[in-house]
């Protein structure tokens, strides 16, 4: 929720001085000089009547996605079988199955996914679905192992770490601890698009986060189960047989406060704070009260309930005054250094079922074409088995789902999983050199979602490192565009 209004030529020109004492400020020199930048060239933003959503699904503790997405072909998956051993999924005819086919042929290139994906190859058929192959966190490109044990490239901090790799992948700045996220720096850009500005832009079901925290507007936080008659300020116990009046006087107390006019600068932020919150609050209790039940079907499971949420905050998007929003849930569990088959194959399916409800309720409501919905994750698992599992690695896949996007295929480069000879294996237990940045990825979203290119390293402060087209050189071999947007 935005501390307080601000335009973006605002803030703009006020960030130069506020950044050196901001501790939210990104941490990195380069972003100093990238906001100053920012205020002497023009934006260019989409028509504020076009709306656009993105969904980030984060995968807590580094998901396993060589058992998501596994190569098929028969010289490729053997390379697959002989170096994953026990974790190997097969592709014969077995009852019940552990993969199923997808309809992609590249040159002879084919995949498949995991038995428990149903809904999931079926949106990838149906044109629905693509993976992202083999991406991961990089501050600038890495050819090969050579150039990694070189020790000349810059290499992200505290790789295989779950607390740095997973911040990475939120701020997309991974040679830095940084208390800014992409989604942050997109709302501070792009967050007067919308009408009502005491409703972030950016809108959390998981609390605080990296990914929506920005130098000026920071996530609104709901629950699954907020609705227009639980938002806000706890009441007192129902049970309580005067609970309505001391929950009026409480919320008319609170109110003073928030109204009164203090001398100590503390005390007056802290009201405004409350003053905003309460604000907001009732603009979201009056948007929910007009949420239309959906016919379709959401499980029981956390994951496909808070995303059934997201399609009802989508729905009454007129009444918040949105013309953009990004939505952010974690669904974690993913560390699986034992039992990774038992645990994907429960898993897996509550992914895929929610990923298939998701994408109905938007077809429902009509906004299938409006909405684009990815997976993040800290880092792809070895490829070798710890004995009972696998452990923290680094380039893996990634889905993206939606209207807007290229279905049915596979982005990126999708490396061997051989162990010898192979120019991306960084050690014996199989840690794959990622071949498309998340740079890369972030900055095509960013451009279908209405920022200007001229604000892509302000975004994506690395970007040039792999491509932009605003950057005076040529983008480095195997780097560039995705093409995940039509």
């Amino acid at each position: 929720m935005g501390r307080r209004h601000i335009s973006r030529r605002q803030f703009i020109g006020e960030a130069g001085c506020a950044a050196m004492g901001s501790m939210a400020f990104l941490n990195s020199v380069l972003n100093l000089g990238a906001i100053g930048t920012l205020a002497a060239r023009p934006h260019i933003l989409s028509n504020t009547g076009d709306y656009k959503a993105m969904v980030c699904i984060l995968l807590a503790g580094g998901i396993d996605s060589h058992n998501v997405l596994v190569p098929t072909e028969p010289g490729e998956y053997s390379h697959y079988v002989a170096t994953r051993g026990s974790l190997a999924l097969s592709n014969t005819a077995t009852n019940p199955p552990q993969l199923l086919p997808l309809n992609y042929n590249n040159n002879g290139k084919t995949y498949a996914v995991h038995a428990g994906m149903t809904r999931v190859r079926n949106m990838f058929n149906n044109g629905d679905l693509s993976f992202l192959a083999n991406i991961g966190t990089l501050i600038e490109p890495i050819a090969n192992t050579t150039e990694y044990d070189s020790g000349l490239k810059k290499i992200p901090l505290g790789l295989y770490s779950h607390s740095d790799q997973i911040m990475q992948w939120q701020t997309s700045v991974p040679q830095s601890r940084s208390a800014v996220g992409v989604a942050g720096r997109i709302a501070d850009i792009l967050h007067d698009m919308n009408t009502i500005q005491e409703i972030s832009l950016n809108i959390s079901l998981s609390g605080k986060n990296r990914f929506q925290a920005g130098n000026e507007f920071n996530e609104y936080s709901i629950t699954r189960n907020t609705t227009g008659t639980n938002i806000g300020f706890t009441p007192f116990p129902s049970w309580w047989s005067d609970s309505g009046y001391k929950t009026a006087i409480r919320n008319e107390a609170i109110g003073s406060m928030a109204e009164q006019q203090y001398a100590n600068v503390f005390k007056q932020t802290f009201g405004n704070l409350t003053k905003q919150t309460m604000n907001s609050i009732e603009k979201f209790r009056v948007a929910l009260q007009n949420v239309v039940p959906l016919n379709t079907a959401f499980s029981t499971s956390g994951l496909s309930q808070d995303l059934k949420k997201i399609a009802e905050v989508i729905s009454v998007r007129s009444f918040l005054g949105a013309s953009r929003q990004i939505f952010f849930v974690t669904y974690g569990g993913w560390d699986h250094h034992d039992n990774v088959l038992g645990n994907l194959n429960t898993m897996l399916p509550v992914l895929s079922n929610a990923l298939g409800e998701f994408n109905d309720a938007m077809q429902e409501i009509g906004m299938h074409d409006k909405v684009v919905t990815f997976t993040i994750s800290d880092f792809a698992r070895t490829l070798t088995s710890n004995g009972n599992g696998s452990d923290h690695a680094w380039g893996g896949n990634m889905m993206i789902m939606g209207g807007p996007i290229t279905g049915g295929q596979i982005f990126g480069t999708y490396p061997s999983l051989a162990l010898n000879n192979n120019p991306y294996n960084l050690s014996t237990r199989g840690r794959i050199l990622p071949t498309t940045s998340v740079d890369e990825f972030y900055a095509e979203l960013a451009l279908w979602f209405g920022v200007s290119p001229n604000d892509l390293d302000y975004i994506l402060p690395n970007l040039c490192n792999f491509y932009s087209a605003t950057c005076p050189a040529s983008p480095p071999a195997n780097y560039g565009p995705i093409g995940m947007f039509a």
